[in-house]
């Protein structure tokens, strides 16, 4: 007679680590990110005539985006926007069709050159890799080794932007000690977090250390909630003021958990002196603009993107 119990797990493969959908660690090392969609191949964007291309730079890769007026021969020099996906530090690539789609978009409607980095992920790699990766794409986007940049790029009007980690990576790359001037920096939905609520944020310990439980686990050497990588306003954490830009664009949802961190950025950003533009969409969840591109509100946080990039020209 056929049983119906689904036979036990084998003991390798218990669950050890999950997180949300984002990520399941695995006792025998299996790791899945359920969220992650196939890769897309670089290459011409029939609905923009962006051209995109692939480029290996050993530990990790980036993929740049050239709008179709980099072809005209009295072309002018276009901005750089560096851009950081998110994920958690755990999952999502450049080359994932939401990140494609909207660095097409972005990089036609500005018109901008654009650079998506594909740093490493943790668990297989903890932090800080991704930082090193970002700091050494930085350095390699300025140097303008790559014939794209050379030819296209205005060194002077550097952009980082990210999502969610992305935007926390942004801010670590931007307030480095001799980090090189930047034209601005877009930080859209940051995952920032601390010991101390701000705003609305939940008050329950509890929840507090679930929301932080996969930064410990993506930086086992972090010391903590406040760790300045994590809260820039911490105390001890290096002063705004010191960004390397003076323009600094913040978006936030309403129906985000971190929204409430994101604005307390943005204020304590203007209180040091920078130039910040806040958006805040109504309605609308952590990195909403990934997931609808084609709705009315990401139509419009995209032109004020735009917007602020050519503000700088």
């Amino acid at each position: 007679m056929a049983s119906n119990t689904a036979p036990a797990p084998a003991a390798d493969d218990e669950l050890m680590h999950e997180f949300g959908p984002l990520l399941r660690v695995y006792k025998s090392g299996r790791i899945e990110r359920p969220l992650v969609l196939p890769p897309v191949a670089p290459g011409p964007d029939p609905s923009t005539g962006v051209q995109s291309k692939d480029v290996d730079l050993g530990a990790y890769s980036a993929r740049l985006y050239l709008p179709p007026s980099a072809a005209a021969a009295t072309a002018a020099k276009l901005p750089v926007i560096v851009y950081v996906h998110g994920g958690g530090f755990v999952a999502e690539s450049a080359k994932s069709p939401n990140y494609h789609r909207f660095l097409n978009d972005l990089s036609s409607a500005c018109p901008a050159l654009g650079v998506s980095l594909d740093y490493r992920l943790a668990p297989e790699h903890p932090l800080p890799a991704a930082y090193d990766d970002c700091l050494d794409a930085l350095r390699w986007v300025l140097s303008a080794a790559d014939p794209w940049v050379a030819a296209h790029g205005d060194l002077d009007r550097v952009f980082v932007a990210g999502d969610s980690a992305g935007a926390n990576i942004c801010h670590h790359v931007a307030i480095q000690p001799g980090a090189a001037r930047l034209g601005g920096a877009v930080l859209i939905h940051p995952w920032f977090w601390g010991s101390e609520t701000v705003g609305e944020e939940t008050r329950d310990p509890a929840a507090r250390a679930r929301g932080a439980g996969l930064w410990m686990f993506a930086c086992p050497g972090t010391t903590g909630m406040d760790d300045p990588r994590m809260n820039p306003m911490a105390p001890g954490a290096p002063g705004l003021g010191a960004l390397a830009c003076e323009r600094v664009m913040v978006c936030t949802a309403e129906g985000d958990f971190l929204r409430w961190r994101g604005r307390a950025y943005a204020e304590a950003l203007a209180a040091a002196g920078k130039g910040v533009e806040m958006l805040e969409t109504d309605g609308e969840g952590h990195v909403f603009y990934l997931f609808k591109p084609d709705c009315d509100k990401a139509k419009e946080m995209l032109d004020r993107i735009v917007a602020f990039v050519n503000a700088a020209a």
